[in-house]
């Protein structure tokens, strides 16, 4: 799979997908001018990268927390198809397998239809696997979620998609890439996810996704079940409610970046 071609006045970039996409756990710092409030993420940084290198980024990013793919597949794909972008990242299915009885040979199947009329409409897409989990409340789902990605990789192959493996990227299963929520990432996750997606793509950036983190101390097995009868207090009890009633935390939220807009280099200080 060849890189995307670099060599060009413009390019129009649209990001599709849930919050994973929208960017939740990274919000923009005080100082990015008229961001303040949103949430930056990786599509948003990686973004950014493009318009390091090439004379004018147009971005939009249709992706909003707790969407299932059917509704990824409703709301937000007609619009691409309409536009017809050069570029499009699509990544949606987990809110979907984190639900009782979730089948991922269907999803792959729905995920596959998007992927196909996206081609024929001349976008290249960029494809997403999710994070080996070896540890954690993840770690008895994981079955699932690979059979998924497993089927993620084989539409590529079929339909010549781009994908950013974060299956091999160990990096993200240290907890510092991850938010105080324990499902989305934090900052410096979704950097490293960017620059995974220039690799991807040969877009040059400065930095590397699989730098070492610095050593850490291990909490006390006490100050661990502490963290944890917090989460469980904080997150896990909505999220079980949400899901008992029905409700997302999505449900009032839209697109931040609904219409294709000029990508404007960050100011240097929020760069990272």
């Amino acid at each position: 799979m060849s890189a995307i071609d670099l060599n060009r006045a413009t390019l129009s970039y649209m990001a599709i997908g849930d919050s994973f996409t929208e960017g939740v756990g990274d919000p923009y710092p005080a100082e990015a001018a008229g961001r303040h409030g949103e949430f930056r993420g990786w599509a948003d940084r990686f973004a950014e990268h493009l318009a390091d290198n090439v004379a004018e980024v147009r971005y939009a990013n249709l992706a909003v927390r707790g969407k299932l793919l059917r509704q990824v597949m409703s709301d937000q794909l007609p619009r691409v198809l309409e536009v017809r972008p050069d570029l499009v990242t699509f990544s949606a299915g987990g809110n979907d397998l984190l639900r009782p009885g979730a089948d991922p040979d269907r999803l792959a199947r729905v995920l596959e239809h998007g992927v196909r009329r996206l081609r024929e409409a001349g976008c290249e897409v960029v494809l997403f696997t999710g994070v080996n989990f070896t540890t954690g409340y993840m770690r008895a789902l994981i079955g699932t979620f690979a059979r998924y990605f497993m089927g993620i990789r084989s539409i590529a192959d079929r339909h010549g998609c781009h994908v950013v493996d974060q299956w091999s990227m160990d990096v993200l299963t240290d907890v510092r890439a991850w938010d105080t929520d324990r499902l989305h990432m934090s900052p410096e996750g979704h950097r490293r996810v960017a620059l995974k997606a220039c690799e991807t793509l040969g877009v040059p950036a400065e930095g590397r996704w699989d730098e070492p983190w610095p050593p850490a101390t291990a909490p006390s097995w006490r100050a661990a079940r502490r963290d944890d009868v917090q989460w469980a207090r904080s997150f896990l009890a909505p999220w079980v409610g949400r899901r008992l009633t029905g409700r997302s935390s999505g449900d009032t939220v839209t697109a931040k970046r609904p219409d294709l807009e000029k990508v404007e280099r960050p100011a240097e200080e929020i760069r990272r």
